[in-house]
């Protein structure tokens, strides 16, 4: 499965000042990535218009790195959701170059989250029919 078959995609063009000393995407920087693929999706296919609609925490994110990226190059960032819990869900993201070269593999968890409060919430309804919307049940062939 390439990252084009993810039911939502983001692209991103390596920039210099992402580079380490070695000339490849510091290892960092793909958490930036992954934050902006997830606001572009809420905002994209989720149909959220504004920061303050976006009530949710990360809990968790990992990354498995496959193989450097380097400047210039530009990145499918293929992602989509792999379980919706009561409060929490988790997100998948395959990024591979344009050619298809797999770069990484990574997982995030996110939490509904009551800023008002401090409280973590149920996972509003209108955004599972939405992500069922998105993806049916769609599912990559690792999670």
């Amino acid at each position: 499965m390439s990252a084009q078959d993810y039911p939502y995609r983001f692209r991103h063009t390596v920039t210099f000042g992402e580079l380490d000393a070695l000339g490849h995407v510091n290892n960092a920087v793909y958490f930036t990535y992954l934050e902006n693929a997830r606001i572009a999706y809420f905002f994209d296919a989720m149909g959220v218009h504004s920061l303050r609609e976006l009530t949710l925490i990360l809990a968790e994110a990992t990354c498995s790195y496959k193989s450097p990226a380097h400047f210039g190059e530009t990145l499918v960032i293929g992602m989509g959701v792999t379980r919706l819990g009561n409060k929490s869900f988790d997100l998948h993201y395959r990024i591979e170059t344009e050619d298809g070269r797999l770069v990484a593999i990574c997982k995030s968890v996110q939490v509904f989250f009551d800023y008002e409060t401090g409280k973590t919430i149920p996972l509003p309804e209108k955004f599972i029919q939405k992500v069922k919307e998105i993806q049916g049940d769609w599912q990559p062939e690792s999670a």
